[in-house]
């Protein structure tokens, strides 16, 4: 059976600022086409992981790859292999949807830049507001341009820094469709969230980042039975992500609705 190649390796990242140790040995691996969530608190860790795998940030010690090529030896291969979405949209609200496109099209060198606008608006449901100040857009519709831009180029690896931040249940359900389009089509996503639904109803893998390290990674179906399953008199419920979260960052699970004593 072929292995699946992987798109990310991280060893034993360590970064800090002064005395603050905000990373403290982080280890995993991402497998190529798959959407992998990085859970934590506030500043556990994530958004540094982020910055120094988009070669943003240097981390003091460690290694780390993206698409096969070192973020310290080979950042511009990098960068060339990634996209980054923020916590923040970052489109212009002054120009329309079509132009924001455009302008990143050309700043990438992308031929037709026109084209590659007009296939992105109508894939991501915006062609109607394209000719739009994206001023005039929703939360929801931010987000999606700001999604579509991410993807001019075609981008291998995408990092999604708390992509719904922010946005109402009816946009963040829109940001899950595309998020979930991408990786059908073969794109990797780390996908960095407070959000523990976001993560049970996303991922592939799930690591929790605490305190600066990796505490505990796998599957959502690995992570269940690390707690016992909540009891009932008449069934016998899983434990949700939430619940095994709280339970493993030590602030202990919260009893399980509808669950009786």
């Amino acid at each position: 059976m072929a292995t699946t190649p992987l798109a990310l390796e991280v060893r034993g990242l360590r970064k800090s600022y002064g005395k603050l140790d905000v990373l403290r040995g982080v280890d995993f691996d991402v497998a190529a086409g798959s959407i992998f969530a990085l859970l934590g608190s506030n500043g556990a860790g994530k958004t540094t992981v982020v910055r120094i795998l988009s070669t943003l940030l240097k981390p003091d010690s460690g290694t780390a790859g993206v698409h096969g090529f070192d973020v310290l030896a080979q950042p511009e291969k990098v960068r060339e292999s990634i996209s980054l979405t923020g916590q923040f949209a970052a489109v212009d609200q002054i120009l329309t949807g079509r132009e924001n496109l455009i302008m990143v099209a050309r700043l990438r060198q992308v031929r037709e830049p026109g084209k590659v606008a007009d296939d992105l608006l109508e894939r991501f449901g915006l062609t109607d507001a394209g000719g739009r100040r994206v001023g005039t857009y929703s939360g929801g519709m931010r987000r999606r341009l700001d999604i579509a831009m991410s993807l001019i180029g075609d981008p291998p690896v995408i990092f999604l820094d708390e992509p719904t931040t922010g946005l109402d249940p009816e946009a963040r359900i829109e940001v899950w469709q595309e998020i979930q389009s991408l990786a059908g089509k073969g794109t990797t996503i780390l996908l960095t969230t407070q959000y523990l639904d976001e993560a049970e109803k996303l991922a592939d893998r799930i690591a929790i980042l605490h305190e600066g390290t990796i505490i505990v990674s796998g599957t959502l179906a690995d992570l269940r039975k690390l707690l016992p399953p909540a009891k009932t008199e008449l069934v016998e419920r899983q434990p949700t992500l939430e619940e095994i979260f709280l339970s493993i960052v030590g602030k202990g699970a919260a009893t399980p609705e509808g669950a009786q004593r």
